[in-house]
């Protein structure tokens, strides 16, 4: 049988923080930019992937996305600004299951790829005090999901890889942390949460 979890791993965006689509459309539509423009041009993996290993600062990475923008300068540095305005939501239930596991006496880390925003942005969101750690990959050097990312995450919670419990909703993510040893389940909405208290040991 396997090992029941003794600790979790959760990540932030697209599990614990949620995003509204419609402030990121409006900037484009005020812009005149093409749909998913900004997000698609900052997630090229030229500018990403350094972002997310703290290579570079936020601020660097942003500047790299307006730059790449079909703007001219100074509206390309607006429509950057206003896009990044608008940091999220916690999603409810994602926050009520992490309260729950660490009310059961599991610790949990919130593991994320990040940049050096994030310490403010959970500020912001009210989520600082609701981990026990926070395992950034601007922090931590390496993002996920690259195997030395999940021995440092377990080493720092303090439990064998197959002891944590790892939620993402990331596929290929998700492989990695598998192949790391940890149990992973992607989380692709609430449906899921009496199985992953489960695999905790907690009640359903």
């Amino acid at each position: 049988m396997r090992d029941r979890a003794r600790a979790l791993l959760i990540d932030l965006d697209g599990v614990l923080r949620r995003w509204d689509p419609a402030p990121m459309i409006a900037v484009e539509v005020r812009y005149g930019l093409a749909p998913a423009a900004l997000l698609e041009t900052a997630m090229s993996w030229d500018i990403y992937r350094p972002a997310m290993a703290g290579e570079i600062t936020d601020a660097e990475w942003m500047g790299l996305v307006a730059s790449r923008l079909p703007l001219d300068e100074p509206e390309a540095a607006a429509a950057v600004a206003e896009w990044q305005a608008y940091r999220g939501e916690v999603d409810p239930e994602a926050l009520e299951f992490v309260r729950g596991v660490r009310a059961a006496g599991r610790k949990v880390g919130l593991a994320t790829n990040a940049t050096d925003r994030l310490r403010g942005d959970l500020d912001a969101l009210g989520l600082t005090d609701e981990v026990d750690l926070v395992l950034s990959s601007w922090e931590m050097k390496v993002h996920k999901p690259a195997p030395e990312y999940f021995e440092q995450a377990c080493l720092t919670l303090g439990e064998q890889p197959k002891h944590v419990l790892f939620v993402d909703d990331d596929d290929r993510v998700i492989r990695g942390a598998r192949s790391a040893k940890l149990s992973a389940s992607r989380w692709t909405g609430p449906e899921h949460l009496p199985y992953l208290r489960k695999v905790l040991d907690l009640p359903v």
